[in-house]
């Protein structure tokens, strides 16, 4: 046993050498992957938000108009959440630069995340208020409660635990779309894996930016748990 940990110590000892890992570089494409990660969950938590509650307001409604400002709505979102992200990012690359001026570096990214993550997170939003008991709503309504007091009243605080585990299911999967932008010139820890650790063949930059991905996806998943226990009044 201890002779097997042995060779396997040699050998990641020959694989892996952390005197090639420039720190500071590490320190800097970690810094531009959070720029990238919480820029695009504000923004995605409030478009996310207001696409939920379109989607759930305009669903089912008798208005012709409303009708069909549903089916507009969920077509948008059915096709943006269908577009691969490494595909969206580049059909993005004039949009962006008319934007912001450059399709390189982390604020560049930050539209394709926002506009492929708002949609998936919109559905998950809308998920959330189906799930509140239409007993409630009849309730409110009957005592002279109007619109937007239901909707902050009772959709967002009832719905609270499914819009904050969808968030945090959403954030994830942003920290992955940022490596993913990161091949395409965005900065980061996925620009730094793939241009010093794959291209230069240094695997153990590659091997550090991986356990720093991992790292942030396990404390956003434990922050996101500790807020729904908190909210959860069930």
């Amino acid at each position: 046993m201890f002779k097997t940990l042995l060779i396997g110590e040699s050998l990641l000892a020959q694989y892996f050498d952390f005197t090639e890992v420039n720190w500071e570089r590490i320190s800097n494409a970690t810094q531009e992957t959070l720029l990238m990660t919480i820029g695009s969950v504000i923004a995605v938590f409030i478009l996310g938000l207001v696409i939920g509650l379109l989607l759930y307001e305009t669903n089912g409604k008798k208005s012709l108009a409303v009708t069909i400002l549903h089916g507009i709505v969920s077509i948008l979102v059915n096709v943006f959440r269908s577009i691969p992200f490494i595909i969206l990012i580049v059909l993005l690359i004039p949009f962006t630069q008319k934007i912001v001026g450059t399709m390189i570096g982390p604020v560049a990214a930050l539209p394709a995340l926002i506009i492929s993550s708002a949609p998936f997170y919109g559905r998950l939003v809308e998920a959330g208020f189906r799930e509140i008991d239409k007993g409630v709503i009849e309730a409110a309504e009957a005592m002279g409660a109007n619109k937007w007091q239901i909707i902050y009243k009772i959709l967002i605080p009832e719905s609270m635990p499914s819009i904050i585990a969808g968030i945090t299911t959403t954030a994830i999967s942003l920290v992955g779309y940022t490596a993913m932008a990161g091949v395409i010139g965005a900065g980061g820890l996925g620009n730094l894996a793939y241009l010093e650790g794959f291209q230069r063949s240094q695997p153990t930059v590659t091997l550090v930016a991986t356990i720093i991905v991992l790292v942030m996806v396990f404390v956003i998943q434990g922050i996101g748990d500790r807020v729904v226990d908190r909210v959860d009044k069930r």
